[in-house]
Formats: C-alpha cells, structure tokens, sequence
C-alpha cells in the first residue's frame, strides 16, 4: 500500500531526518536495558475519531533497513487521508526492540499532529459542503513544518494558498501604505512579478474592493467583513475578479461565509491550532 497522498510533500525526509538527530543524538541512553539483537511485534492504534496523516513517516522510521534483522517487516493498514475510529490500527510489524523504542515518539510526534490537521481541516470541509466554496490554508505554520502541514490539509480535503513568498502576491495593508494606494501597490508588483502569478490584494472596506478591481486584481480578500458586505462584493464584481474569505473563521462561521458566495475560506487555525489525534504504539 502507497501510504502517501500524491504529490508528497517536498523534502519530509530532511524534516524527518532532523526530528530523529534532534531526539537520538548520539545514542538512546534508555535502550540499554534491551539485548542489541532482541526484536518485538509492534502496532499503532488509533484512540479517537479522525483522519490520517503521517502514514508514510512511520513507514520511512519503522520500516525494515539494511541494518535491521532479516525477519523484519512492516505492514500498513491503511493511507492518509482515511478515516479511522478508536481501536483501528494503521500500522503493525517486527522490528529490532531497540529501534522502535528510539523511533516511537517521533513516529507519533509527526502522526498526530498531522492527522490533527487533516481531521480539523475535514470538519471544516464538511461545514461548506452544498455551498462552492473551498477550504484553503495559510502561512501561518510551525516553522519548517510547511510542506508536511500544507499536506495534511490535502489529505483533510482542504487546498493549499500559496507556499510562499515566492508563488503568489499578496498585497496586505502594509504594503498598500507603503506603496500609497492599492493602484500603485498592484501597478508595481504587475510590472515586476511573471504572468504566471496571480496577485491577490486584502480589502476591509467596500471602496477598497472596488479599487482592487478596477486595479486588475486576480482575487479580492475580504478581511474580516460581515457577511453582508461579502455578499454584496461577490453580487457587484464576481465576473471580475475571484474571492476569498478571511479573519476568525470558525466551525460556527464558516458555513454562513461560504454561502455568501466567495469562492474561498481560508482558515489560519487548520495549521495553527489544530488538536493532535491520539495514537499509541504497543508491542504485541
């Protein structure tokens, strides 16, 4: 079974590689209370309702290598992006005993946070259905864990904002100051980014809206307007220009921001205040 959702997310073994340097070291002091060549049955279980995500993490820390007994294995249960319930298993193999205890907290380290973010994602997924909204995430991530959170959001049936700096412009209110009109700002990043990138301006007001359109803005965020003020954005320049949602969005709002006919929610909490689904490792 192909635990990973395509496209993976880019360079995860470095991320990994780092989280495993960061809590081994230079050795598990604790494993030595366990004879070198002594292996184990081992699973992972699922102890709450959700989706997955992590699945091809515990496979790449957990799965046979060439220094690992021949007799050991791992197989997986079930992919990203699949839900479980409480007792479902996602995981389960032999493995030198020693090697699993070093690799068991960073297998669910990187498991239950992302299955958190793909089971908060999909609540909120949930909530807009019937409406022609998507759910998309942000840049406010932990720190070099972007690519991996951005795909826990895939795996949620969420969509991905733009990665960076690099692949998309957002011209927020900062820059409008500085540039000294929305006009200027949009004007200057035109003259300079490629045709390939689309330039999204952030809007409070009504008249900024119409300034971003008449602009030529691709896309028009609505920064924590009432709902009213969105529906009547959408209403006047929809053929014009795409529109997206954004400021406190919540499982109680999103439903009534999506229905106002903005063709994306996006929602900071999917990677920044996502709960972490419990799993546990257990030897057989």
């Amino acid at each position: 079974m192909r635990p990973w959702l395509s496209p993976e997310p880019s360079g995860w073994w470095n991320i990994v590689e780092d989280a495993i340097q960061e809590d081994v070291g230079s050795g598990d002091v604790t494993a030595a209370c366990v004879d070198t060549d002594h292996t184990c049955e081992w699973y992972i279980e699922a102890q709450a309702e959700g989706l997955v995500c992590g699945v091809g993490i515990v496979d790449h820390v957990l799965g046979p290598a060439a220094a690992d007994p021949e007799e050991a294995s791992i197989t997986l249960l079930i992919a990203d992006g699949s839900a479980v319930r409480r007792g479902d298993r996602i995981a389960q193999g032999l493995q030198a005993t020693h090697r699993v205890l070093a690799m068991e907290r960073i297998a669910l380290n990187f498991l239950m946070h992302l299955s958190g973010v793909a089971t908060l994602t999909s609540q909120f997924v949930q909530r807009v259905e019937g409406t022609n909204a998507r759910v998309v995430d942000t840049r406010k991530t932990l720190p070099g864990m972007r690519a991996l959170q951005k795909y826990a959001v895939r795996c949620g049936g969420g969509h991905n904002h733009r990665m960076g700096l690099f692949d998309g412009a957002m011209i927020k209110d900062n820059h409008i100051r500085a540039a000294g009109s929305i006009d200027a700002a949009v004007r200057r990043v035109r003259g300079t980014a490629s045709h390939m990138v689309k330039i999204e301006v952030e809007c409070e007001r009504m008249d900024q809206v119409e300034e971003a359109v008449q602009s030529g803005a691709d896309i028009v965020l609505l920064d924590n307007m009432d709902p009213f003020m969105m529906r009547e954005a959408v209403n006047r320049f929809s053929k014009e220009c795409l529109f997206e949602a954004s400021g406190s969005v919540s499982l109680d709002t999103v439903k009534g921001v999506a229905q106002t006919g903005v063709d994306f929610v996006s929602v900071g909490a999917l990677t920044h205040s996502a709960a972490a689904l419990p799993f546990h490792l257990e030897f057989s």
